[in-house]
């Protein structure tokens, strides 16, 4: 009994560190509107901090997230969660641009500390691969919980009148209750982590194993695919608040909890896209939903063109701030699916070395994406910004068929190998 108490106390500790990620990871497009309002910054200065949160995720997982085992998966979550802490308590206290600048690059080393720490506690909690999975399911679905409170929470501190600049600010000190509640969770649970540490290989040795197989192709287009995925995704996810307050002339508050439609899209797709994907295969439910994407935007943008009059409402919002989250319908199965495509391609020692590789690829795909779109979203509008998301899913379109061909070499070359193993 103290066991499977402690062990729903880890799984929970868990659940919650990866949920206070999805909020802040997340807020980013919330926060760069109040940038511009609250600092006084213009947008592409603003688009900064989605570089100021990746960059930092690119240098940590090549820097140490292969040694982390050797560091303590329970022990590194704990120094993200109070460094993250810490951060948030400087927001209120010190409000500025640099200080949000900080914030987010904490965030950025946090989470690349976190994810690889959760991963590899999954696999130390479970002891088959459908415990695996399914607690895997359960922590990346409350994942996406944490992107759907994230526009409601913080746009619950938005005010306007006297003061409302600094008034958001305070959801910091909640943000910051939540780590200090995640790390009471940590310090009072137990993780044997011992089948975790052996020899440590820098994530350099273990993709020079891969770059010498035969399925450095597929890894090399699989990663072009999350990049050009992730661009598209983050320019809607980030820009989106924005997007919804100066075209589509709705408050600050109406437009950050509209945006979070988006994610909650996201969400819904995911669970939708499980049950479909057992009755059609994966390259041709791709398709249709880059393609339905691309028709989606064409259609839906043309009625966000003079917007008149200033919108106060859900009930009275333009047509176009409801249809343009449904994107996330569409979006929510390409990432997850390419992502299993290619690991179960990969042989087993594989997996961490290329978990890196998609955090990092991710990372540089949200940055520009992001930025491109403050550029466009600056010189051109909000439309002209998200028109520009065109390009991206056709540059998808092609990397997803020659995904679909180097696996299917990538699985002739193996089997090749295995009979002349045998």
């Amino acid at each position: 009994m103290p066991h499977l108490v402690n062990r729903y106390r880890m799984i929970s500790a868990l659940a919650l560190s990866f949920m206070i990620f999805a909020i802040l990871l997340n807020s980013v497009g919330t926060v760069i509107l109040q940038a511009i309002h609250s600092f006084g910054v213009g947008k592409p200065e603003a688009s900064l901090l989605e570089l100021f949160k990746d960059l930092p995720i690119v240098i940590t997982s090549f820097a140490v997230a292969s040694f982390l085992p050797a560091l303590g998966y329970r022990r590194s979550i704990l120094i993200a969660l109070a460094v993250v802490a810490l951060a948030c308590t400087l927001m209120p206290l010190f409000p500025a641009f640099h200080t949000t600048a900080l914030l987010f690059v904490c965030v950025g080393i946090s989470f690349a500390l976190t994810k690889v720490s959760v991963y590899g506690s999954i696999g130390l909690l479970t002891a088959t691969q459908s415990e695996h999975t399914r607690l895997t399911n359960f922590i990346e679905g409350l994942f996406m919980v944490g992107v759907v409170i994230s526009g409601w929470l913080f746009s619950a501190f938005i005010r306007s009148g006297p003061g409302a600049h600094a008034a958001w600010l305070r959801v910091y000190w909640l943000i910051a209750a939540a780590c200090v509640l995640a790390m009471a969770l940590l310090a009072g649970s137990r993780l044997d982590e011992s089948a975790a540490r052996g020899r440590v290989r820098p994530i350099r040795d273990s993709l020079a194993q891969i770059s010498r197989s035969a399925l450095r192709s597929m890894v090399y287009v699989f990663l072009a695919s999350t990049f050009f995925y992730v661009l598209i995704e983050q320019s809607f996810g980030t820009w989106l608040p924005t997007f919804n307050y100066e075209v589509l002339k709705l408050p600050d508050t109406v437009s950050v909890q509209m945006a979070s439609m988006l994610a909650a899209s996201i969400a819904i797709g995911r669970v939708a896209a499980g049950q479909l994907l057992r009755r059609v295969a994966w390259y041709p439910l791709l398709n249709v939903c880059v393609v339905g994407m691309g028709v989606l935007i064409v259609l839906t943008l043309p009625l966000a063109r003079h917007v008149g009059g200033a919108h106060v409402g859900w009930l009275h919002a333009p047509l176009a701030a409801y249809l343009i989250p449904l994107i996330g319908l569409l979006m929510a199965p390409i990432y997850p699916v390419i992502n299993s495509v290619a690991l179960s391609a990969l042989p087993k020692p594989a997996h961490a070395a290329m978990t890196g590789l998609i955090l990092v690829f991710s990372a540089l795909g949200g940055t520009l994406g992001s930025r491109i779109t403050a550029i466009v979203f600056a010189r051109f509008g909000g439309i002209h910004a998200f028109y520009f998301s065109l390009l991206p899913m056709t540059l998808l379109l092609a990397s997803l068929f020659l995904f679909k061909r180097e696996t299917v070499r990538a699985a002739a070359g193996l089997a090749r190998l295995d009979a002349a193993a045998e």
